[in-house]
């Protein structure tokens, strides 16, 4: 069975409707009790009512190329035109229809699935011939009652490892909290008294980022073979200074600058439009927002790489070092943070990244610990603007995030503790991951061993699926031969001339 969207704009389809109307949204777990969408009686002159217990699929969505939805309705439902619905004959289990679909996902998306669509879609002709092995009705309850028991244990497990996950991620985050807040090095501060404080650190970068530009300004002077103008230094563009009235109060030693008082610059990337010529060999990386983690690293299992030509030419400004610090600045997500390795001399980024350079004396890595701590990702993502579904933080916000300004010392203290922290926690995610991967692999070898007679015994006493099959067939074949009933014709009207 399939469905269809009734008219959006006619209320007398939607409003207060009570009928279940399933959509590819709402295929989240097996056994489906409730819908986002429901229609009135009325829609259902326009849909069929599928029967409660059916089979229910996923047909297109985008979701196809990576799962295959299939769910039970707990309830009488109406479809959309993304679904279909498979409500088994007598003998057949639900139950067992569904699980086996599960257990086929692969091979139904491998060659069921339309070429030259531009949402992923499932050939409904052909999964609907897609063939399953079917079990004798009383052991296709004994599959689905073991696979059941089964899933329900690993479920268990699943949750628990799910659960530690949340508990690193939670521990991550209030370790970088009281990092940034200087709670976490209390005791290193007492016993290492610092040489530098970090006012002294700020007065200190500021003067080098004044210098760089006085620098940067003269060699421009020089190459245009011009002598620098009168009060040429008066030009000096000066960073922002944070809003320090609602920002909490630092340990004694400690200051607050601006993102961009610290930083040489702070500028985003390029994105090279498609028909732009990248001739010449591709060794120059070209970083994109899903390269970047949340844990401040790089992410490089899908590389992509520009050409030397384009790298040093469109790409100019979108050039990146190692010890950069890159935070996505269009998401969702938003911000996550990762530093630049050394793996490669130069990188490119595209134009939804944005780069913090730290000056000397203001180390990358605390950098990168700043920004992912819940003080910057909050005040960042609180002043955020959305539109049509997208969030984007804007280079001034990034410039004018408040920033903790440790002695250089105590930054490096930080960063240790942080990394030694961060490695126990790696470990231990570590492990969980690997669970996750192993509970995964053991329900395919549960569905695998199901669907091919070997997960409970078989019965001798069981009447075999070739009788059930059998008969299935000759109730087919019965329907198809019933002579359909004949409609009593209606008495033909004949027209009567008016008498004159």
């Amino acid at each position: 069975m399939g469905g269809s969207t009734p008219d959006t704009s006619d209320s007398k389809y939607w409003s207060d409707g009570t009928v279940p109307w399933v959509s590819p949204k709402d295929m989240k777990s097996f056994r489906l009790r409730s819908t986002i969408d429901r229609v009135t009686d009325s829609a259902l002159a326009r849909l069929s009512l599928v029967p409660e217990s059916s089979v229910l699929v996923v047909v297109r969505s985008g979701i196809l190329s990576r799962t295959l939805p299939v769910a039970l309705n707990m309830t009488p439902v109406t479809l959309n035109q993304d679904m279909r619905a498979f409500v088994p004959r007598a003998g057949v289990s639900s139950e067992y229809l569904a699980w086996h679909l599960v257990a086929s996902e692969r091979e139904i998306l491998q060659q069921c699935t339309k070429d030259g669509t531009t949402v992923a879609s499932v050939e409904g002709g052909r999964l609907a011939s897609h063939a399953l092995a079917i079990a004798p009705t009383v052991e296709q309850s004994r599959i689905v009652d073991k696979i059941e028991e089964l899933f329900t244990e690993l479920d268990a497990g699943v949750a628990e490892l799910q659960a530690a996950q949340k508990k690193l991620a939670r521990y991550r985050q209030s370790l970088l909290k009281v990092a940034v807040e200087g709670t976490l090095t209390a005791q290193w501060r007492e016993q290492h008294p610092a040489a530098e404080t970090g006012h002294e650190l700020l007065a200190r970068i500021l003067e080098e980022r004044r210098a760089r530009w006085e620098a940067k300004q003269l060699a421009k002077f020089s190459e245009q073979g011009k002598a620098p103008p009168k009060g040429w230094e008066d030009k000096y563009p000066s960073p922002c200074e944070p809003e320090t009235d609602k920002l909490p109060v630092l340990p004694d030693g400690w200051a607050w600058a601006s993102a961009e008082q610290l930083c040489d610059f702070i500028t985003k990337g390029t994105t090279p439009p498609k028909d732009l010529p990248d001739s010449g060999h591709k060794t120059v990386p070209f970083l994109r927002v899903t390269n970047l983690t949340d844990s401040g690293s790089l992410d490089l299992s899908d590389k992509v790489f520009v050409s030397e030509q384009t790298h040093r030419g469109f790409l100019a400004r979108s050039l990146v070092y190692p010890g950069d610090v890159l935070m996505n600045i269009v998401g969702p997500p938003l911000g996550q943070v990762s530093r630049v390795p050394a793996t490669f001399p130069e990188w490119n980024i595209n134009q939804a990244i944005a780069i913090f350079r730290p000056l000397g004396g203001f180390l990358p890595a605390f950098m990168s610990q700043v920004l992912l701590s819940s003080h910057a990702q909050q005040w960042l993502q609180s002043r955020a603007k959305t539109t049509a579904g997208q969030t984007n933080l804007t280079l001034e916000l990034c410039r004018a995030l408040p920033v903790p300004v440790p002695p250089i010392s105590e930054q490096s203290a930080i960063c240790e503790l942080i990394e030694s922290a961060i490695e126990s926690c790696e470990r231990i995610g570590e492990t969980a991951r690997h669970g996750l991967r192993q509970a995964a692999a053991q329900r395919q070898n549960i569905l695998r061993a199901a669907f091919s007679g070997q997960l409970v015994p078989q019965d001798p006493a069981d009447e075999p699926a070739s009788a059930l099959l059998a008969r299935i067939r000759a109730e087919r074949a019965g329907r198809a031969a019933k002579p359909k009933a004949i409609k009593a014709a209606k008495p033909r009207k004949t027209a009567t001339r008016k008498a004159s």
